[in-house]
């Protein structure tokens, strides 16, 4: 391994300027390793080098706390903090996702290497839904949840063939599950196409699982939902998804998460927000309510003269953060409710108010017949009723 001392600067081994984007850097990644992947240079121990420097350079880079630290003091700012790949096979582990799907994946036919010959296929990452009231998303909480997925045929084990008979080794890839294409100057490995990949033939198929190996079966898991979690994010269940097909790591399950409407609550990230109702004489004259919070009931002072919108921030009575932060607030905003009924003595101290305040208000309500009666009375020509 290269010291300190020796190693190229990053942002140069991906031929890349200090201000690039994560997708230029991606990119720039890529484009090295296609031209150095050791698929497309067998025996060549210079690629191999070149391979592994980019994949070093690229994990650096692509993670933004060790870019940082690199862009501060330099190798030795990230030394000892990342993986250093020592063999291809560590650069498969750590990016298989690069190289298991997409440009890679169907030139090089992706996963890991088993033994020196095919490589190991990945399993599917399945979905599966959970539904939380806030109070339970707020606090954290284990729900158990169902979703298929496919298990090994209890007939042939997983073999896919009928027990007593064995797949045949493919001639065409000889059990290598890959083939070699070339196109002028350009040799690319592709998945052979006649075992797709598998280097073996089923010429006898289980016919319980058809030649799959596997059946649906439907599983039931208990599943540790984090306080704090919000309404979209997903929860990661590392080995729960779909099997390897051929003996590889299996997929992973990711939990998606829906949060229930409160009746009180809106959520603003890490802090809710509450609309209290309050009348005109406590917002005059100060008062202090009772306002609820997911720990409890909380008194609120509300002081004198306070107005319309006016917002009120109660510490640590929100939500925590799902990563381990701290918890948010509890805002409540205040907004005037006007009565639609009044009682007589509650109108009467009210338009005394208005008096004192000199404010034009709608008069008394008259009886229908009684406006009847002033509407169509005679007015005399002075103005005034005969």
């Amino acid at each position: 391994m290269a010291t300190m001392a020796q190693k190229r600067d990053y942002y140069e081994v991906l031929g890349i300027t200090r201000t690039a984007s994560d997708r230029e850097i991606a990119n720039a990644y890529r484009k090295l390793a296609l031209k150095y992947h050791p698929d497309a240079n067998p025996n060549d121990a210079n690629a191999t080098v070149r391979f592994k420097e980019a994949a070093e350079a690229y994990e650096i880079l692509n993670d933004a706390e060790k870019r940082a630290r690199y862009d501060q003091y330099g190798h030795a700012g990230v030394e000892g903090g990342g993986s250093q790949f020592h063999e291809v096979e560590d650069i498969f582990e750590a990016f298989g996702d690069m190289f298991s799907g997409g440009l890679f994946g169907d030139l090089f036919g992706g996963g890991r290497r088993r033994g020196g010959g095919r490589r190991q296929r990945r399993g599917a990452d399945i979905r599966c839904d959970v539904t939380l009231d806030l109070e339970e998303a707020a606090r954290g909480v284990t729900k158990t949840v169902e979703f298929a997925r496919s298990k090994a045929c209890s007939t042939c084990s997983a073999t896919g063939v009928t027990p007593g008979s064995k797949k045949q080794t493919c001639n065409r890839c000889g059990g290598r599950g890959q083939v070699v294409q070339s196109a002028g100057i350009l040799r690319v490995q592709t998945a052979c196409p006649t075992c797709q990949g598998a280097g073996a033939i089923n010429s006898d198929p289980c016919r319980d699982c058809r030649g799959q190996g596997y059946t649906p079966a439907k599983v039931t898991l208990d599943v540790a939902i984090p306080a704090g979690v919000d309404d979209g994010m997903r929860v990661r269940i590392p080995g729960e998804g779909e099997p390897s097909p051929d003996g590889g790591p299996a997929g992973d399950c990711y939990c998606f998460v829906s949060v229930r409407q409160h009746a009180l609550f809106q959520r603003d990230g890490s802090h809710l927000i509450l609309r209290l109702p309050m009348t005109y004489t406590q917002a005059a004259l100060g008062a202090t309510i009772e306002v609820p919070t997911l720990d409890g009931p909380y008194e609120l002072k509300v002081p004198a003269g306070t107005q319309p919108g006016d917002v009120f921030r109660i510490r640590s009575q929100g939500v925590p953060d799902p990563r381990g932060g701290q918890r948010g607030d509890l805002l409540v905003q205040t907004y005037i409710e006007i009565p639609k009924k009044l009682s007589a003595e509650q109108e009467t101290l009210l338009r005394e108010l208005a008096e004192l305040e000199h404010a034009d208000v709608t008069p008394h309500r008259k009886s229908f017949l009684k406006t009847l009666r002033d509407y169509f009375a005679p007015v005399s020509e002075n103005g005034e009723d005969e």
